[in-house]
C-alpha cells in the first residue's frame, strides 16, 4: 500500500472524526439553546426580566446570528432597563428586517432614542411605526400607534423645553441618602427627610430583591442642604417581609399614611394604604384603610394628604375600575371622624391611558404635581402640574427642564417650609449597582417660597409638631460615663458636659480604632468613627438643644409636657452595674434640663399652677439591648470601647413626649 493511500485513509478518518465532534458539539449547543430558551420563557412569564436577560444573553453567546434570539434578548433587556443593550440589538434586527416582520422594533428603537435625548432620530422611528400601524385592528398595535403619534409630537416639544431651561439647580443628594439601589418618595419635614429605599438586602423576596423600607435623614446644622447618614425607621413603620413606602403626614403631624406592598411577581406589586395616629407620645400601630380607599384586587398607593378649601383630602394612585387607564390619580375628602368620602377620579386632563402616578397636592397654590408617561414630555415619566380651579383640574403642564429629564422623574414633593422641592429620578448621574439608569436617586432644588392665604397660625401647635419630629431623640456617651467605676445612680454632670468631654476624645477614637490597620482599611476605620460622631453624637446634641429651645417656647404658652426617657449602656460590666450606669446617664439629661438657660425650666418641673406650663419627667424601665455581637473583652478596647458599633450602644433616649391637659 502506498504512502499516499495510507495518508488518504488517515485523512479520511481524521475528517470523519472532526465531523463527528462537530455534530456532537452542534447537538450539545442545540440542547443548550433549547434549555436556555425554555428557562428564558419561564422567567419572562414570571416577569423576572433580570433573569430572562441573563439567560438570553447565554443564547446570544452561542448563536448571535439568529434574529429570533436577538429579539428575545432585546425585549428582555428593554424590560430590565438595559436600554442601550436593547437598542443595539433592535437596531441590528431593524437593519435586517426593516420593520416588516418584527413590526414593533421601530417603536422600541424610538423609545430608547428618546430616552437618550436623541429626539430628532426618535421622531423618525415613531413616524415609521405610526404610519404602518395607525389603521391596525390589533388592539395592542393600535395602542402603540397612538403612543407613537403622541411621542412624535412630544419630541418637538421636548426640544423646545430643553432650549428654555428653568433657572434652577437640581442637586443630587450624596451617599448619606442615596445608594446604589433605588431611593424614592422623598419628603422633608422640618429638616428631617423621609424617604423609601431598597438598600437593606438582609432579607429578600422570592425574586431575590430586598424589601423596601422607610428611612429618615437629618439635615446637617452646619452644611446647608447636606443630610446626615440615613437611618431606618423602627418596626412600627417597617413591617418585616413586605415592602414599606411613601410617608405622608397631616398638617399638625398627628396622622401619617404609608403604603405597604406585596409582590405579585418579580416586577409587579399590589399595594394598600395604611394609617397611624400620634397619641400619648407614640405612633399607634399602622392600620389598613378600609373601603372606599383600599379596594380588593386593586393597587392603591402613593398617599398624599393635603387640603382643598380647608378640608383634608387624600390623593393617591390606583388601578381600580372606572379609571382612564392603567394607574390613575384619585382623591377623597376626609371627614372629621377620619373616614373618607367616595374617591373622585382626577379626570381626563390628569389621567390618561397610561400610568399617572405620585400625586402631590400643594394647598397654598391649589396645584397638583404628578408624573405621567403619556402627557408630552422629555421621556419616560415627566412631572406635570395642574391647578384645581372651579372644582376641576386644568390642563396638565410640563414642569420643565432641568427638573424633568429624558429619564424617569417622579415623586415631586415640597418641604414643610415651602422653599424647597424634591424629586426621585434615574437620570444620568444617579448611583447604580450593575447598570446605569437602573435605579432612582433623590434630588432637590430651591423653589420660590409659597405663601398661604392669610389666616391665624396656631404657633403652639407648630412648635409641638417640631418637637414631635425630634422624638425619639438619642444621646450618646463615652465608655463608663458619667462617674466611671461607681454604682451611684445620680451625677452632678449635665449631658452637655459629658458631650463636650466625649467630643474632645474623637482623635483618640481615630487612633485606637484604626490601630494596626494600613491603607484603605485604615481610611475606612477613620471614616466610620468620623461618621459616628457626626451622624450620631453631634446630631444628638444638636437635636437636644433644639428640643430645649422648642420646649421653652411651648412652656411659655402654658403647655403641660411629659417627657419619657429610657437608658441603655454598653455590653461591658455586670447587669447591676449597667442599670446604675443607665440611671446616671438619665440623671445627666435631667441636669441638662434643670441647668438650661440658668434654670429656666426649674419652675416648670411638677408645677401645680394650672395657669402655667408644667414639665413631668418619667423614666421608663432600663432598656435591654438586643443580643450584641460587640466584644465584651475589657482588654480588647478597640472593639469593646472604641468601635462605632460599641459606641452606638452607649445611649439614652427621649422616647416620647405627651401634652397633658
Amino acid at each position: 500500500m502506498s504512502n499516499l493511500h495510507v495518508n488518504m485513509m488517515s485523512l479520511k478518518k481524521y475528517t470523519l472524526l472532526v465531523i463527528f465532534f462537530l455534530l456532537m458539539s452542534s447537538g450539545l449547543f442545540s440542547q443548550s439553546i433549547k434549555s436556555f430558551l425554555k428557562q428564558g420563557s419561564e422567567a419572562m412569564s414570571k416577569k423576572d426580566y433580570s433573569s430572562a436577560a441573563q439567560i438570553y444573553n447565554q443564547v446570544i453567546l452561542i448563536d448571535s446570528s439568529n434574529i429570533e434570539y436577538q429579539l428575545l434578548f432585546a425585549d428582555a433587556s428593554r424590560l430590565n432597563y438595559d436600554g442601550d443593550v436593547a437598542l443595539h440589538w433592535y437596531q441590528k434586527i431593524f437593519k435586517k428586517d426593516n420593520g416588516k416582520t418584527y413590526k414593533e422594533v421601530p417603536f422600541y428603537i424610538a423609545m430608547q432614542l428618546k430616552t437618550n435625548g436623541k429626539y430628532k432620530d426618535a421622531k423618525k422611528y415613531f413616524d415609521k411605526y405610526y404610519k404602518k400601524q395607525r389603521n391596525s385592528k390589533d388592539k395592542e398595535k393600535a395602542r402603540l400607534a397612538a403612543k407613537a403619534k403622541q411621542e412624535f409630537e412630544a419630541c418637538d416639544i421636548a426640544q423646545v423645553i430643553i432650549k428654555s431651561p428653568l433657572d434652577v439647580k437640581v442637586v443630587h443628594l450624596d451617599s448619606a441618602v442615596n445608594s446604589k439601589v433605588s431611593e424614592y418618595a422623598p419628603f422633608e419635614y422640618d429638616s428631617l427627610l423621609y424617604f423609601s429605599s431598597l438598600r437593606d438586602k438582609s432579607k429578600q423576596d422570592a425574586a431575590g430583591v430586598g424589601f423596601n423600607k422607610l428611612y429618615t435623614s437629618k439635615k446637617s446644622a452646619i452644611k446647608p442642604n447636606k443630610f446626615l447618614k440615613a437611618k431606618e425607621l423602627d418596626s412600627l413603620f417597617n413591617k418585616s417581609n413586605i415592602h414599606n413606602a411613601n410617608t405622608s403626614f397631616n398638617s399638625d403631624f398627628t396622622k401619617v399614611f404609608v403604603s405597604r406592598c406585596g409582590a405579585l411577581n418579580a416586577t409587579q406589586y399590589r399595594c394598600e394604604i395604611y394609617v397611624s395616629d400620634f397619641k400619648e407620645g407614640h405612633w399607634t400601630e399602622l392600620q389598613k384603610l378600609p373601603s372606599p380607599i383600599n379596594v380588593s384586587g386593586s393597587n392603591t398607593t402613593q398617599p398624599c394628604l393635603s387640603e382643598i378649601n380647608d378640608k383634608p383630602v387624600l390623593f393617591f394612585a390606583s388601578d381600580r375600575a372606572a379609571g382612564e387607564g392603567a394607574m390613575d390619580i384619585w382623591y377623597a375628602f376626609m371627614n372629621t371622624d377620619g373616614t373618607f368620602e367616595t374617591p373622585i377620579n382626577a379626570g381626563k386632563k390628569i389621567n390618561t391611558i397610561e400610568d399617572d402616578i405620585t400625586p402631590w397636592f400643594v394647598k397654598e397654590n391649589k396645584t397638583l404635581y404628578f408624573s405621567s408617561t403619556w402627557h408630552k414630555g422629555l421621556g419616560n415619566f415627566d412631572i406635570f402640574t395642574s391647578e384645581f380651579k372651579d372644582n376641576a383640574f386644568t390642563d396638565a403642564q410640563n414642569i420643565g427642564y432641568p427638573i424633568n429629564s429624558s429619564y424617569n422623574d417622579i415623586y415631586y414633593s415640597v418641604n414643610s417650609k415651602k422653599d424647597r422641592a424634591y424629586i426621585s429620578s434615574n437620570r444620568l448621574g444617579s448611583y447604580f449597582e450593575d447598570k446605569p439608569n437602573c435605579c432612582n436617586d433623590i434630588y432637590s432644588f430651591p423653589i420660590t417660597p409659597l405663601t398661604e392665604p392669610p389666616k391665624p397660625v396656631d404657633t403652639t401647635a407648630l412648635l409641638i409638631n417640631q418637637m414631635k419630629v425630634l422624638v425619639p431623640l438619642t444621646l450618646y456617651f463615652n465608655n463608663d460615663e458619667p462617674e466611671p467605676k461607681t454604682k451611684v445612680i445620680v451625677t452632678k454632670k449635665n449631658y452637655k458636659k459629658t458631650y463636650d468631654d466625649y467630643s474632645v476624645l474623637k482623635p483618640k477614637y481615630f487612633t485606637e480604632y484604626a490601630k494596626g490597620l494600613e491603607g484603605e482599611q485604615k481610611e475606612l476605620a477613620i471614616n466610620r468613627i468620623e461618621n459616628f460622631f457626626e451622624d450620631s453624637v453631634d446630631a444628638g446634641m444638636q437635636d437636644l438643644d433644639k428640643f430645649a429651645l422648642l420646649l421653652e417656647q411651648v412652656l411659655l404658652r402654658g403647655e403641660k409636657v411629659k417627657i419619657t426617657m429610657k437608658g441603655y449602656c454598653s455590653p461591658l460590666a455586670s447587669t447591676d452595674y449597667n442599670v446604675n450606669l443607665a440611671k446616671r446617664r438619665i440623671s445627666s439629661l435631667r441636669n441638662y434640663f434643670m441647668e438650661y438657660g440658668n434654670g429656666k425650666f426649674v419652675k416648670y418641673v411638677d408645677n401645680t399652677n394650672e395657669a402655667e406650663g408644667r414639665i413631668e419627667f418619667f423614666n421608663e424601665d432600663i432598656g435591654e439591648l438586643p443580643v450584641s455581637t460587640v466584644s465584651d473583652d475589657v482588654k480588647d478596647v478597640r472593639n469593646s470601647v472604641y468601635s462605632p458599633f460599641a459606641a452606638s450602644e452607649r445611649k439614652i433616649q427621649i422616647i416620647a413626649i405627651s401634652y397633658l391637659k
